[in-house]
């Protein structure tokens, strides 16, 4: 549980670290840039991120979870797997630019997009030294590396947006950040190096159990970025530039609830599963208790505060997100819970109900945004990813009671503190939402 601690700690220095740098980026190019230019960068990273997660056989889980993870032939043969995708992504990246532009009318989409697609060709480099670093919960050196690679990779951008004043200084940062990121865990972060190898039965042994984490990171997609993807074809690219930057104040909570639970969980529940003991489902129920409550209770102040932290951080230009900011918030609270159950499935290599969790709840999503968006535009679109996941909730249920760790009176008690809070929130400021797209329907 110390140890668990002390990640959960790193984990969450990354990320906050992580996105303070996001966010004083985001200050400094949101005056520099205007804002269709983050409206046409929310296209690029739906097509990047797409192509990542679409393609994603689970390297990193496997190398968690296997209990070969720490074997040279293993790292080796999942470090040449990532390589070839990583190359594959970038051959994606290439072939999509064209038809993206042209169905999103945006000619600009056909050069940037393969620029961007060259990051994931770095990426396929990264060492699986920062595999077994999460593996065994030892976080602090890769924390500090990731952090100077994005400080780079953010100065980098700034810089060429001041010479450029144009959008590829946004499309440039991630490729370059890809860069310093490879090249600093590799000669700083303790490990062997790795060399290329083809173990058969190693690449069979990743394929297998990755065959369903390929599905669900697909269906991932849909829930991460499938509101982008619908939104592109009914807002300008100021409004899409608005909604994103918006998005990125609102989502910081479950942002960083994702990469705590993603890399914590699974070796709790790997090491000291709840079926063995009521000792292990009372220290499970702690640290999901803190889990939840931290992420809940951190949505609920953005709903409250995102309005003004916009209006004191970002020029006039950008002052409709503050009202995305207090709607999108109360949207995400629902989702804590999923993200402390799910892991469980994935820990037990039970990656097939880990799929049909994301399936449904990806479907729901997608398909209530899109409903939401053609009845009730933009704020439609919002209020329906907090319905998806209350659609979503009995199939998480059932997972959580297939792996013994569901806690019914824990999720009862967040629905209704988050219900409640989320109430005062909308009431508080439903002045500056009546002005959202579609919100006069309410």
């Amino acid at each position: 549980m110390a140890r668990a601690l002390r990640s959960a700690s790193w984990l969450i220095l990354s990320f906050g670290g992580a996105q303070a740098l996001r966010l004083m980026s985001n200050l400094v190019l949101t005056r520099i840039l205007y804002p269709e230019a983050f409206g046409l960068m929310a296209l690029v990273s739906v097509v990047t991120i797409g192509l990542s997660l679409f393609s994603d056989i689970g390297i990193g889980p496997a190398i968690a979870q296997n209990k070969r993870g720490d074997d040279p032939a293993f790292l080796d043969t999942a470090w040449t797997l990532q390589l070839i995708r990583g190359f594959g992504l970038w051959g994606g990246a290439c072939v999509l630019a064209l038809p993206v532009a042209q169905f999103y009318g945006e000619p600009a989409l056909a050069y940037y997009i393969p620029i961007a697609g060259i990051g994931a060709a770095i990426t396929g480099f990264a060492p699986m030294k920062i595999e077994t670093a999460h593996r065994h919960l030892l976080l602090g050196r890769l924390t500090v590396l990731e952090l100077i690679a994005q400080a780079i990779g953010i100065a980098a951008m700034v810089a060429l947006a001041l010479a450029t004043r144009s959008v590829s200084a946004l499309v440039l940062g991630g490729p370059l950040q890809a860069l310093a990121r490879v090249v600093l865990t590799h000669y700083f972060l303790p490990g062997p190096r790795n060399h290329f190898r083809w173990d058969p039965e190693i690449a069979r042994e990743i394929m297998r159990f990755g065959r369903w984490i390929f599905l669900s990171t697909a269906l991932f997609f849909l829930t991460s970025q499938g509101d982008r993807l619908v939104l592109g074809r009914f807002l300008s690219m100021e409004m899409l530039g608005l909604y994103n930057i918006g998005y990125f104040l609102a989502s910081f909570p479950t942002m960083m609830g994702h990469a705590v639970t993603n890399r914590l969980l699974i070796p709790i529940f790997r090491d000291r599963p709840a079926h063995e003991g009521e000792a292990n489902f009372r220290k499970q129920r702690l640290l999901r208790i803190g889990l939840v409550s931290g992420m809940v209770g951190a949505s609920l102040l953005m709903s409250l505060l995102g309005p003004a932290l916009v209006e004191i951080m970002y020029d006039p230009r950008y002052l409709p997100a503050g009202a995305v900011v207090a709607l999108m918030s109360c949207a995400l609270v629902p989702s804590a819970l999923g993200m402390t159950y799910d892991q469980a499935a994935l820990a037990a290599g039970d990656s097939r109900s880990f799929f049909l969790y994301s399936a449904v709840r990806a479907v729901a999503q997608v398909s209530l945004i899109l409903a939401g968006a053609i009845w009730f535009h933009l704020f439609g679109a919002i209020v329906a990813i907090a319905v998806a996941q209350f659609v979503a909730y009995p199939v998480l249920v059932w997972l959580a009671r297939r792996h013994r760790v569901w806690d019914p009176l824990t999720d009862l008690g967040f629905f209704v503190l988050g219900g409640l809070g989320c109430a005062f929130a909308l009431w508080l400021h439903w002045p500056l939402l009546a002005d959202l797209p579609g919100a006069s329907a309410f």
